[in-house]
């Protein structure tokens, strides 16, 4: 083998081998920025599809379709009579706490309607709930699997407890009516 050749062969790997650490490095900006985006999220799409690749391809499509959808935040007065709404449901959950579970869920459900998120099955509105709120999608699943529950009658008192705790998580991320922390109002 002549130098010549020998030289073009190492050119080639050296290609090959920048190639490759870049699709790397690449890579794995991507999942990280998944990871930041998603958070927990991230983990649990990752536990259902059974590999990175699939949970990330997945992801990127509830992006890609909630950045179709018209999501819009509430106006202050809509925020305002939503929250007087909620107070109400709070409150009848001391009295009846199976009637204050489904209209805490029928609630959220409004809200997100009335933010633009389409209505259809749990599932596909847990999925967009996660691209813009995915610190609180848990909350959600948490609170409608009682709600499902309840409606059966196999909900204790505690878990319809647990319910309401969960969904009021994700009304106050819904209708961002919680107070800036004092170290958030220092910065």
């Amino acid at each position: 083998m002549n130098t010549t050749t020998l030289i073009g062969i190492i050119i080639v790997l050296v290609v090959v081998v920048a190639v490759g650490m870049w699709l790397i490095t690449r890579q794995q900006r991507q999942r990280a920025a998944l990871r930041e985006q998603f958070g927990p999220e991230y983990d649990r799409a990752v536990h259902d599809y059974g590999e990175p690749g699939k949970a990330e391809a997945e992801l990127r499509a509830r992006t890609e379709r909630v950045e179709q959808l018209h999501i819009r935040t509430l106006s202050t007065d809509q925020s305002a009579q939503y929250a007087q709404a909620w107070r109400a449901v709070q409150a009848r959950f001391v009295d009846d706490p199976e009637h204050a579970i489904d209209e805490a869920d029928h609630l959220v459900a409004d809200v997100m309607q009335a933010r633009g998120y389409p209505m259809a099955d749990f599932e596909q509105r847990a999925a967009d709930i996660s691209v813009d709120h995915p610190a609180v999608v848990e909350h959600y699943r948490a609170a409608h699997a009682v709600a499902s529950r309840t409606a059966r009658g196999d909900a204790s008192t505690e878990d319809m407890r647990q319910a309401m705790v969960h969904f009021r998580t994700l009304f106050d991320d819904l209708i961002d009516t919680r107070q800036p922390s004092p170290a958030a109002e220092a910065h």
